[in-house]
């Protein structure tokens, strides 16, 4: 994928004042739909054609079904068990994230830190002294995410799609990356592009963030059923294997 992005750059390219104005209105939610129908047609993708979008929805209904069923039922009240044991509060952790059309959804995870005041607005960093020791664990094998497979049954994410962001970052990130609110056209996901090319975790400086939301913007604008399955591989590999990124 990495071989196609100085092309792929070139389709995105529009006026500044332009991508900025479309970023603002559907940042504040557009109610007419004005600007998204203009985004929509700047940012035209293969999810908008309606044999790709029941594809995809088909292929998340039955995955995760089956993720439910073969993994999450037997695993995850040996998780819980082990949140409970190591430290005082609940076992799942709730946040509103910004997602498809910019509409908030509830974005559940097992919990992996101690009860804290800065959860809904300080990402976790390296050697971060919230994280209990259980949640080191969960973090690194990605084990805090299996709550969102409900998530994806119910439609409010899809098993591959940009990560949703917290509320507060997202009217951040948006005034800072050009085009960044066409990455709401989607559903969120549980994983993405953007994580299996290394850009998980932590965004410690612009660039870092420059680099997401632009391989955020590729999926979206190369959206393809083999390309989900290659990042689904790749993301079960880094699962396996424990992800650096991941703190």
């Amino acid at each position: 994928m990495t071989n196609h992005v100085s092309s792929i750059l070139t389709t995105f390219q529009s006026t500044p004042a332009l991508t900025a104005e479309i970023d603002k209105k559907l940042l504040d939610k557009d109610p007419e739909g004005q600007f998204r129908d203009l985004a929509r047609h700047l940012w035209n993708n293969p999810l908008d054609k309606l044999f790709n979008k029941a594809l995809k929805r088909g292929f998340d209904i039955s995955f995760s079904v089956i993720v439910i069923i073969c993994i999450v039922s037997w695993l995850l009240p040996l998780l819980a068990l082990m949140i409970k044991l190591s430290s005082r509060g609940p076992i799942f952790f709730k946040q509103l994230r910004t997602g498809m059309n910019n509409k908030n959804f509830i974005c559940w995870k097992l919990r992996s830190m101690y009860i804290n005041d800065e959860a809904d607005n300080l990402q976790a960093s390296l050697n971060d002294t919230r994280v209990t020791l259980v949640g080191k664990f969960l973090r690194k094998f990605s084990l805090d995410e299996l709550p969102q497979f409900y998530s994806v049954l119910i439609g409010n994410m899809s098993v591959v799609g940009p990560r949703p962001h917290m509320l507060n970052h997202t009217e951040l990130y948006s005034k800072l990356i050009d085009n960044y609110m066409a990455r709401h056209f989607i559903r969120p996901g549980i994983t993405g592009l953007s994580q299996v090319e290394g850009y998980r975790g932590l965004i410690h400086n612009h660039q870092v963030l420059k680099n997401r939301i632009k391989f955020d913007l590729i999926y979206l604008k190369r959206w393809s059923f083999l390309l989900d399955m290659k990042i689904i591989l790749k993301t079960v590999k880094l699962v396996l294997l424990g992800d650096s990124n991941a703190f």
